[in-house]
């Protein structure tokens, strides 16, 4: 089985100036997204809404051998990360159909293969090997099943 990251991008100023019936056909939308990836035999490990990009904390290398932390996301953008799933899948063409689906009632997707253990994966700087580390599932699933769209503030994510 491998392993995807659904990010949820919105534009957070806008998401959260629709009145309250805009974010109940969000849940709704999420709702379905949920079933359909049952019906088609994903698993989703976990998922969550995130804080608003303001109450974020970007970490940088400060060149000294420590780092820069600094209020706020990375980049300056009106869209910013809102929240994500992490689904577990044998078909991707059919995941990929269920995220379409979702996109089309107004979300924002982008959607991710976790890299598999040997990829080759390219950075800045070139080349390397990934080492996978398999993330502690019993934990991840435990915090997928709390999680609802609804508790979502400020946006559908």
């Amino acid at each position: 089985m491998r392993r995807y990251l659904v990010l949820l991008p919105a534009p957070e100023a806008e998401w959260a100036a629709l009145p309250p019936e805009e974010h109940l056909k969000g849940t709704q939308a999420h709702e379905r997204f949920q079933r359909e990836l049952a019906e088609g035999g994903h698993r989703v490990i976990t998922a969550s809404p995130l804080t608003p990009s303001a109450q974020a904390l970007s970490m940088r290398p400060n060149g000294q051998g420590g780092a820069t932390i600094t209020d706020g996301p990375f980049a300056e953008s009106v869209e910013q990360l809102a929240g994500f799933y992490l689904i577990d899948s044998n078909d991707h063409d059919d995941l990929v159909r269920c995220c379409a689906q979702l996109a089309s009632t107004g979300d924002f997707i982008e959607l991710r293969k976790l890299a598999d253990d040997g990829d080759d994966v390219v950075h800045g700087r070139g080349r390397r090997r990934h080492h996978h580390q398999p993330p502690r599932d019993a934990a991840l699933a435990s915090s997928a099943a709390s999680w609802h769209p609804s508790r979502t503030v400020g946006c559908r994510a």
